[in-house]
């Protein structure tokens, strides 16, 4: 989702795009909900088609689409099923799949490297292969290291992009994710997650608001419209920003009380390749190297490797994926995929990716026809998945020996993650590990539970269609999943 940071920020203000519907409906990251408190109870196995339809056939949701499979852990006998065969759009249920192909083709201490070639004649070269995780802490590691190998100055800097193939945004996406932080774009360069921060600070009432960037170098490369005000106390307060199509011009409108807290917005780069040059030259600055030219380049030749920095390992690169449901981390990890396969001229990165996704779900016992797949994060609205797919899918992980890290790279209903806020106070705290999603008109949660009372259990719960607000919807799934939570054998 959109990030805005603010500091006691009333909660009337808004950090939209294009609309004012954009920024937390459209987004294919999970809110937190506190579920309803729900009183302990048990309930047998014959019982549960009669409960979970009393749940989702209330007249509220009678335009929902939904699609349900229940199932023992061990085995595929069906506990509760309807249209669990038919495609729903996922939303971030889709990163399952990809970072169960991930772990299985990569390892869990698989690690993506940035490497940083001498060329010779003051010439070094610095691959980038996507690695999520890289910041500016990562960049002044390199400078130290090119400092520690007796490198005083850089006449040139190639920087070669061409590990990762294909457009850096995914042509699917909708313009509206194209603006906001949740849908940075992905490329050979990713660094600080491809964002950038500024802080809209209230002046005299009357004022404008002042635009204060947190990386002036970024300043640079926008034209900033400010049609925000200050206003005065007790008036509602919104922040509205456009970037426009040219794509080098943001539009600020909006307002925000004279004695409010500054509202920190982060929004993505345009060019991640001289986004990382940039900052780059800085961290090169503080360690007294000085930089000559900079080169983007596509290819070439790799002499001495003098400098590297790796990301963790695969099994922590997971964690930030599911938990935290970050699309930038899942993008990376598909191209990840693709970075180990032979490359194919006529294939981006993103194809190599989605094919090694479907054999290695193959390989777990997937049907091939119960998904079809346009990225890796769930962003695209075009992704297709039937409840099935994300059950067989969690089953064959369990059966595999990495089945622990994935487990333990969910979210915990009441603990941690997406679920953090959810299931609070219910059976379900504590023993529902499961990945959320949510897009507009789309709410999604599927995984495990360790049932207390009854054998473990898989499921899968899909909205689609849904004319009613997500919170909504997030409740009666919660309500059903509890209900799993309170078998018993009878």
């Amino acid at each position: 989702m959109v990030r805005l940071k603010t500091f006691n920020q009333p909660l009337g203000v808004l950090l939209i795009f294009l609309t004012s519907q954009i920024g937390f409906s459209s987004i294919a990251k999970a809110q937190t909900q506190v579920a309803p408190t729900t009183s302990t109870k048990s309930i047998c196995s014959t019982q549960l088609g009669t409960a979970i339809d009393a749940v989702i056939n209330r007249p509220l949701f009678s335009r929902v689409r939904w699609g349900i499979l229940v199932q023992p852990l061990s085995s595929g006998q069906t506990l509760y099923s309807r249209d669990a065969q038919k495609y729903f759009t996922p939303a971030s249920n889709l990163k399952l799949l990809t970072t169960a192909a991930a772990l299985q083709q990569l390892g869990a201490n698989f690690r993506i490297r940035t490497s940083i070639y001498q060329n010779g004649n003051g010439v070094l070269r610095v691959v980038g292969r996507g690695d999520p995780s890289l910041s500016d802490t990562q960049l002044q590691t390199l400078a130290q290291q090119l400092k520690q190998k007796g490198i005083t100055q850089i006449q040139r800097l190639i920087a070669d992009d061409s590990y990762i193939q294909g457009d850096i945004v995914n042509p699917t996406w909708q313009w509206e994710d194209v603006q906001s932080d949740y849908g940075a774009p992905v490329s050979s360069f990713i660094l600080n997650q491809n964002i950038f921060s500024l802080k809209l600070v209230p002046q005299a009432v009357g004022k404008s608001l002042q635009v204060v960037w947190i990386d002036p170098g970024e300043a640079k490369q926008w034209r900033t419209i400010n049609q925000s005000i200050t206003i005065a106390q007790n008036q509602p307060t919104y922040v509205n920003i456009t970037r426009e199509l040219s794509g080098t011009a943001l539009r600020i409108q909006g307002q925000l009380t004279t004695n409010s807290e500054p509202s920190l917005i982060d929004l993505p780069v345009i060019d991640p390749n001289y986004y990382f040059l940039r900052r780059f030259r800085a961290a090169l600055a503080t360690e007294k190297i000085p930089l000559g030219q900079t080169l983007v380049v596509t290819g070439g030749v790799h002499q001495e490797e003098i400098a590297f920095v790796e990301s963790p390992p695969l099994s922590e690169l997971l964690m930030e994926t599911l938990q935290n449901s970050n699309n930038l981390y899942a993008e990376a990890l598909l191209r990840a995929l693709a970075g180990e396969k032979p490359r194919v001229k006529t294939k981006t990165s993103v194809d190599v990716g989605l094919e090694a996704v479907k054999a290695s779900l193959t390989q777990l016992g997937v049907d091939p026809a119960n998904y079809i797949l346009v990225d890796g994060s769930g962003l695209s609205r075009r992704n297709l998945a039937t409840p099935e797919a994300f059950v067989q899918t969690l089953r064959g992980m369990a059966r595999t020996p990495a089945g622990y890290v994935y487990r333990a790279s969910l979210p915990v209903a009441g603990k941690i993650g997406t679920l953090k806020g959810r299931f609070q106070n219910t059976s379900a705290e504590g023993i529902v590990q499961a990945k959320t999603g949510t897009l507009t008109g789309v709410v999604s949660l599927s995984g495990y539970i360790n049932s207390p009372k009854y054998e473990p259990l898989v499921f899968s719960i899909i909205v689609n269609q849904s004319d009613q607000p997500a919170t909504a919807v997030r409740q009666v799934i919660d309500e059903v999943v509890v209900l799993l939570t309170q078998l018993q054998r009878c």
